[in-house]
């Protein structure tokens, strides 16, 4: 007899997305390390059908079905997904499973900054989230080993919420140098191992890049005007962020 996980990895999942959303990346990356099949769909936020609507409380990306059933928050759908299907993306240690919880949870957090860095109204703001955004890397930077992964050779769901918070900077880095991750060759090293990654390759769109310079142009903020100015920002913008003794960015705020 078919244990309870086997027969529901066979169920048809559909994902319900949005083109630009890091959280709708995270599951994504997820389902396809697991070698899921799985059906997708995008969800325009700025209209969205009531149909959605009566499938998300929240009315946000990601909603996974499964058997007509909604799964919404994507570090649910995460959890879910390291129950039913194979190929586990956790630590099989309790305690060493908690901490990458808790690692992912500090994801969300600097997607958080990202939102107000890229939303920043003046230099001094966008400095200031920058420093923000800086002090959390330094965080990583401490916390990561020999890699090329979050916690080593094993990829993880650490690494499957990071991998979309790497991509912003690859769009941050063709507008202007913030110095937001210099001076981190473990942070660095990370970022290069996750863009490596095919699963992380797949979970946007071709056209991701294009329109995620569509959507930051429309931005009230300081950073669409820099993106206005063109190739005099890339050479005259740079934000200034204090220095430690050691040479690497400080942490003070």
């Amino acid at each position: 007899m078919q244990s309870h996980v086997a027969m529901e990895a066979k169920v048809k999942l559909h994902l319900m997305s949005h083109n630009l959303c890091p959280y709708v990346q995270r599951a994504v990356i997820a389902l396809v390390e697991k070698g899921v099949d799985f059906d997708r769909s995008y969800i325009d936020l700025a209209s969205k059908p009531d149909w959605f609507l009566a499938l998300s409380p929240l009315g946000k990306t990601p909603v996974l079905t499964v058997r007509d059933v909604p799964i919404f928050e994507s570090a649910v759908i995460l959890e879910y997904l390291e129950d039913t299907q194979t190929h586990p993306l956790h630590p099989k240690d309790p305690l060493e499973r908690a901490n990458h919880r808790s690692w992912i949870e500090f994801g969300s957090a600097v997607l958080n900054d990202i939102a107000g860095f890229y939303n920043a109204r003046d230099k001094a703001d966008l400095e200031a989230k920058a420093l923000s955004l800086n002090s959390k890397f330094l965080r990583l930077e401490d916390e990561l080993g020999l890699g090329p992964y979050f916690s080593g050779k094993k990829f993880s769901l650490v690494d499957a919420a990071f991998g979309p918070v790497f991509r912003y900077f690859d769009t941050f880095d063709q507008i202007a140098d913030f110095g937001v991750l210099a001076g981190l060759p473990k942070v660095a090293a990370w970022r290069r191992a996750l863009a490596d990654r095919p699963s992380v390759q797949k979970a946007v769109l071709p056209e991701y890049p294009e329109l995620l310079q569509r959507f930051l142009r429309r931005r009230p903020s300081y950073l669409s005007t820099l993106m206005t100015e063109g190739d005099t920002a890339q050479r005259e913008v740079k934000l200034t962020l204090p220095q430690n003794a050691s040479g690497r960015t400080s942490r003070a705020m």
